[in-house]
């Protein structure tokens, strides 16, 4: 990029050249071209030749945001996309096995400006007050009922379970209606310039595709960040062993859940996610301690309802690009890094990465200072993921099977061994910078594998029985009863946007 508009004249639209399609691709389009308008002419090349990973169904609260900047109808997406609401995550045998807890999106109980709501529910049960913490959540109650609606003030956090191979259509389209050109073909070539930029792309059968700034989304393969620019990448899995995985799809046998499950094996996790029209399942797991078809038959053996498709097998190294911008060229979803899908991070990670891309969007020659600090922030995104991550394994009393003695006995970043220390030892979680996961998600996970505060906030002692009394009974009164009034998951689901009920007519 190192053409100058002169001076007086009308600045030229940058053109952006986005590599790859799939959810990544499709995602960044659409955002470019609905968000710059005339001042970008968007390209995306891809080949109906190459697959897409396609699995990344389940999301988290912050996609409501790039629905609501790209002006998308809520309900207009989930029926294209057979999308059902998702209030958590529910983990089964974690800790130990046949136990269970719950991942929330809400925010429990009500907090006090000095010290968050736990160190009052631990104050009550010093006092007698026997009630679990989930009791406090209303999100939490809601999923486990299987109830949902949408709350005034926005008193209810959600995020949604969706078909990702329909979400990236109905991206395209929406991309497409606001200018995007896509070009049909097979990379065959990465054309650098001299001085390093990526000058432009060539197809299969010679075309040549120029831009000032290219996006690669090209999965694992990372042609252009990678085998192109040679930009290194650093490999997380002595904290995240978990190398493989399998998915399948399954016809529904029951109404949707407004959650997904995570259930833990002896050798990784197994994931299950309610749709509208089917159940999306797979398993996670370390290659060294489970072979690839023992792993296809574990899952098989604990599905729900007839198999749709055929398993499909992936391979993949959890970690992070060295650099996730270098030059001209910016690195989106699978290309940049890979967290494995335990908490639901991948289309968060391509949203951030775009909505910082069209913040730091150069006019002109690309800065270095813009390029530093998108790398900077991506990376802290990863990394506080990567660590909540590796809470779920390390913090386990499960010692049955060498993958889990391994994950027990294995160090830590220095990053999360203080965030384990300082909730042990003082209950207090404190949330750095734009850190994804909130304080609440720490505390539900972290007491749900059992590492439980040895002391709490003096304040909460502040209470007498009776105030102390009326503030615990109160929240979860307030939490029964706004549950008690919502309507099924599943019929609200249906009347909201059924994509059956839209199919038939």
């Amino acid at each position: 990029m190192n053409s100058q508009p002169t001076a007086g004249a009308p600045k030229q639209p940058i053109r952006i050249v986005v590599a790859g399609g799939g959810t990544a691709g499709w995602m960044a389009a659409a955002a470019l071209s609905r968000t710059l308008g005339r001042t970008a002419h968007v390209t995306l090349v891809e080949s109906d030749l190459i697959g897409t990973v396609g699995v990344g169904e389940s999301t988290i609260p912050p996609l409501a945001n790039y629905l609501r900047l790209l002006n998308i109808a809520e309900a207009d997406f989930m029926r294209a996309t057979h999308a059902t609401f998702k209030l958590g995550i529910q983990f089964d045998n974690w800790r130990v096995p046949g136990e269970g807890y719950f991942h929330s999106f809400g925010a429990v109980g009500k907090d006090h400006w000095a010290a968050g709501f736990q160190h009052f529910w631990m104050e009550g049960r010093e006092r007698g007050h026997a009630q679990p913490y989930d009791d406090y959540c209303l999100e939490l109650i809601a999923a486990r009922e299987s109830k949902f609606a949408h709350l005034p003030d926005g008193r209810v956090n959600y995020a949604f379970q969706l078909d990702a191979t329909a979400f990236a259509r109905f991206l395209r389209s929406l991309a497409e209606g606001e200018g995007t050109q896509r070009i049909e073909g097979r990379i065959a070539e990465v054309e650098l310039a001299a001085d390093g930029d990526i000058a432009g792309l060539v197809l299969d059968g010679g075309r040549r595709i120029e831009g000032d700034l290219f996006v690669d989304c090209t999965g694992f393969r990372a042609l252009l960040i990678g085998q192109a620019m040679h930009i290194g990448y650093d490999d997380w899995t002595h904290w995240l062993p978990c190398d493989s995985a399998i998915a399948v799809q399954t016809s529904s046998v029951r109404p949707p859940v407004p959650y997904t499950r995570a259930m833990a094996h002896d050798a990784g996790w197994q994931w299950r996610i309610p749709l509208q029209h089917r159940v999306g399942n797979g398993i996670v797991y370390c290659s060294r301690y489970l072979d690839h078809d023992a792993a296809e038959e574990r899952l098989l053996g604990n599905i729900e309802g007839e198999t749709t498709t055929k398993t499909n097998r992936l391979r993949f190294v959890t970690g992070a690009r060295r650099k996730q911008w270098h030059r001209n060229c910016v690195a989106v979803g699978l290309s940049s890094g890979f967290m494995e899908p335990l908490e639901s991070t991948s289309i968060h990670l391509i949203q951030r990465a775009v909505l910082r891309i069209i913040r730091m969007l150069p006019a002109g020659r690309v800065a270095q200072a813009d390029i530093d600090e998108f790398n900077a922030q991506q990376l802290q995104d990863m990394e506080q993921i990567r660590d909540f991550l590796i809470l779920h394994y390390k913090a386990t009393d499960r010692r049955d099977s060498p993958f889990w003695r391994h994950c027990a006995g294995m160090e830590i970043p220095d990053t999360l061994a203080h965030k384990i220390d300082l909730f042990r030892q003082t209950g207090r979680v404190f949330r750095n910078n734009e850190e994804l996961f909130a304080e609440n998600s720490w505390i539900q996970v972290m007491m749900g594998q059992g590492i439980m505060p040895e002391t709490h906030h003096p304040v909460a002692g502040k209470l007498s029985d009776r105030e102390l009394d009326h503030l615990l009974s109160g929240l979860r009164a307030n939490v029964a009863r706004t549950v008690a009034e919502m309507p099924a998951h599943a019929d609200y689901v249906a009347r909201y946007c059924g994509a059956r009920e839209a199919e038939a007519a």
